[in-house]
């Protein structure tokens, strides 16, 4: 087996494309492995074509590419602070690959199989937290002075990576320990066939990549590492439960005797409190008025059908206003504030989406917390009174 070198940079530090090119120069490889995919590999090289905007809409992905677009964002807003255009130093090892007429190796695993796996394996409650984390990091890149240079020192990265296993384990393991397996797979595979093979990656990778290198027979499978996430249908179990709770507290009302007024409330209120919260935060996304009435008139409806989301409608209405076009994928990346990025049209029409369903969602929330005051009803009573008569009248309608 040839002999394997590891490069630790910063994806946004000169320091690091330096590095890259002394590294090629002093180590002299055979073949070069960058942590890019195909996918990254062509958007660097500006040779990706943009995603079309009707698979977008048609996706349903609307959180997990809003959270790619923020993150994505906030690496280049820190490259902008530093003067260090996002993935500077892949470029310099591609250049200096080309000039001295190497081959190539793209090593990383494909970028949209790491954030499905990412996305999915972690909990509620970890998103959550991350999109509050990320929220107070929009509000911060502008002030914050960053230690770039630290970035590459492992003793950093080390208790950095620490502390993100502690946020959120799940999105841990997917961001970083399985991608260490999968980079260090490639690198022996590619150490089989070549003396001298060196490895541009992120600092926070070498120590993983290493022990890995170090212990082979601890490499989980490819199977392991590039199947498509199990989906369970959480959402869809969710809103079934939603929808029978719903159920059973209309017909307990009905049939608990409290009165015909009482069960009106009851539905108005289900419309009312979806409807207004689902309105607010698509307008609160920048959304359009009709997009914003769009949502106000579907959410009581879609928050029982667990197969659609209000959201999804209110795109559609903003995509028909706004007109979003391929060229808006450009714009976002290279917006230079988050506010410039939010002006443009697919990022607005993505961001309505997401919004408005975050609505919904507490408009039920809510509604099941705050209802029973509101109609001035004790749920212990009026549910179990309700549902028994409701049994003897069906039992009532039966023949025998």
């Amino acid at each position: 087996m040839g002999e394997i070198r590891l490069v630790g940079t910063a994806h946004v530090s000169e320091k690091s494309v330096e590095e890259v090119r002394a590294a090629i120069e002093e180590f002299a490889p055979d073949i070069v492995g960058v942590e890019l995919d195909a996918g990254r590999y062509a958007a660097l090289r500006k040779e990706q074509a943009p995603p079309k905007v009707d698979d977008i809409l048609k996706s349903g992905n609307f959180s997990q590419l809003l959270f790619q677009w923020t993150l994505a964002y906030l690496q280049r807003k820190i490259g902008m602070d530093v003067g260090v255009e996002p993935g500077a130093e892949m470029v310099a090892a591609i250049e200096e690959v080309e000039t001295r007429g190497l081959p190539l190796a793209l090593i990383d695993r494909d970028i949209r199989l790491t954030l499905t796996r990412f996305w999915q394996g972690m909990t509620l409650w970890e998103k959550m937290k991350m999109v509050y984390a990320l929220a107070v990091s929009l509000g911060g890149t502008d002030d914050q002075e960053l230690d770039i240079d630290a970035l590459t020192r492992q003793d950093v990265v080390a208790v950095a990576l620490e502390e993100f296993r502690k946020f959120s384990p799940n999105g841990a393991r997917a961001l970083i320990d399985e991608r260490d397996a999968y980079l260090a797979r490639r690198l022996i595979n590619l150490s089989q066939r070549y003396d001298r093979v060196m490895a541009v990656i992120g600092a926070g990778h070498v120590q993983g990549v290493g022990r890995y290198l170090a212990a082979p027979n601890l490499l989980p499978s490819d199977a392991e590492l590039t199947a498509a996430p199990k989906k369970y249908p959480w959402g869809k179990i969710l809103g079934g439960i939603v929808v029978m709770i719903f159920a059973l507290l209309i017909i307990s009302i009905a049939f608990s005797g409290v009165g015909t007024s009482v069960l009106v409330w009851a539905i108005l209120y289900w419309v009312l409190i979806h409807g207004v919260l689902a309105a607010v935060f698509t307008l609160v996304a920048g959304g359009h008025p009709l997009s914003a009435a769009t949502a106000f008139a579907v959410a009581w409806a879609t928050s029982l059908n667990p197969l659609v989301a209000a959201g999804w409608f209110a795109a559609l209405v903003e995509a028909k206003i706004r007109k979003p076009s391929a060229a808006d994928f450009h714009k976002i990346m290279d917006s230079e504030t988050f506010s410039e990025m939010r002006k443009v049209p697919i990022f607005r029409v993505v961001l309505v989406a997401a919004l408005a369903n975050v609505g919904s969602t507490i408009g039920t929330i809510s509604y099941f917390v705050f209802i029973s005051p509101i109609l001035g009803i004790d749920p212990t009573v009026i549910i179990p009174q309700g549902f028994a008569n409701f049994i003897d009248w069906l039992g009532s309608l039966l023949p025998f």
